[in-house]
């Protein structure tokens, strides 16, 4: 009977579940509505979403890219700044008795003593003659002459601006007054040739002085080239007449010229150091427009240009052997110069030497155009007799 009951209960418990099942599929359910105009809108907001996502992507890409050489630039920027301060540096440590020795710039009297010696090394060969008094009064006489050329240069450079910060001016340490007075003192003290000599400070005059100012024009190393070349030196060949007039013969020119070819070599050089102040005050060198690089290659040329000269010279026998084969050695001088100036030109503290190695180079290449024209003046004297006894022979041969 229990088991009739369960049997019962259970039927009529799925019919209840069949019948809800029924009624469950029989409610209807309420269908989704779709407008177009609400799908366009939210596709058109994904687009401009992922269209400025892009744009602020591009956006950071290009800040990037431009902020990598800013930081470059910055970098540059600051190892340029550290490298002038450490110049600076080295330039304060410089010593006071160092500073001296630079203003008094002695090794840079070389040009009064080689246009003289070379000059009068060409008399010698002319004549065989040498005054010894003579050459020395000129010598002292050129020396007061280049000394009131390099007073008067620091001063008018100071005035201008272009020795502001050029510790080594001698009106920097010693002031202005005093300057003046120096130069009043070696003006008159030029008693010897007074002609010539004052030839030779018109030259430093027009070189550095209002009008003309012709350093400031680019034009004071071809100025240099003829004052201190063919100028000076033939009028100091001349003055070594004694009765008769010396001729001017192709010789003299030529070592002339190669005097006043290292001569303002050691001027070219002496701007290198300066480009930034001479810049500053409208001083336009001629390394001012070519730059330091440039600058280096103009000086390997001239080198290149002053040997090759020296052999051409010798070829055509302008030039007595002599002085081309102590000419010749040297050469080892004038490669210096140049390897110094190459991988010193772009530092303002090493390069301030470049000029000295040029005066070096002057001095050297001087005494030997000298050197070699007294030789070949001793060498024809040796060689004289021998020429003239077959003749004496003759001579003595007719009279008797």
């Amino acid at each position: 009977m229990a088991a009739a009951a369960f049997y019962t209960n259970h039927g009529s418990g799925i019919k209840k579940l069949n019948g809800c099942i029924l009624n469950r599929d029989s409610v209807k359910r309420p269908s989704t509505v779709f407008f177009p105009q609400d799908a366009m809108q939210r596709s058109l907001c994904r687009f401009k979403k992922s269209q400025r996502c892009c744009n602020e992507m591009h956006t950071r890409e290009l800040r990037s890219n431009q902020e990598l050489p800013r930081h470059g630039i910055l970098q540059k920027c600051r190892a340029e700044h550290t490298e002038t301060s450490h110049e600076e540096q080295k330039e304060e440590d410089i010593s006071r008795a160092t500073l001296i020795w630079r203003a008094i710039k002695l090794p840079m009297y070389s040009v009064a003593l080689i246009p003289l010696t070379v000059g009068t090394a060409a008399a010698y060969w002319q004549t065989g003659q040498f005054f010894a008094r003579r050459y020395f009064m000129l010598l002292a006489s050129s020396v007061l002459a280049i000394v009131w050329i390099n007073l008067s240069n620091d001063v008018y450079d100071f005035d201008t601006g272009a020795d502001k910060n050029k510790k080594e001016s001698v009106v920097n340490i010693v002031g202005r007054i005093w300057i003046t007075i120096s130069d009043g003192v070696s003006f008159c003290s030029l008693k010897s040739h007074r002609e010539l000599m004052l030839l030779l400070v018109f030259c430093g005059y027009i070189y550095q002085c209002p009008p003309y100012r012709l350093s400031y024009q680019g034009l004071g190393e071809p100025l240099v080239f003829v004052a201190f070349g063919p100028f000076i030196t033939n009028a100091y060949y001349l003055l070594q007449r004694t009765t008769c007039e010396l001729p001017i013969t192709n010789t003299v020119i030529s070592a002339s010229i190669l005097v006043g070819f290292t001569t303002s070599l050691i001027l070219f050089c002496s701007h290198f150091h300066q480009i930034k102040d001479d810049k500053a005050v409208g001083k336009i060198s001629p390394l001012v427009r070519l730059g330091t690089e440039a600058g280096a290659k103009v000086v390997k040329m001239a080198i290149v240009a002053l040997y090759s000269l020296l052999f051409i010279l010798g070829v055509v026998q302008i030039l007595p052997l002599p002085c081309v084969f102590l000419c010749g050695l040297t050469l080892p001088v004038g490669n210096l110069v140049v390897s110094f100036v190459g991988d010193n030109h772009k530092d303002k503290t090493k390069i301030f030497m470049a000029k000295y190695y040029c005066v070096r180079l002057h001095t050297i290449f001087g005494i030997a155009v000298a050197a070699g024209l007294v030789a070949a003046r001793m060498l024809a004297r040796t060689q004289l007799p021998e020429s003239i006894a077959p003749l004496k022979i003759l001579d003595m041969i007719k009279q008797g």
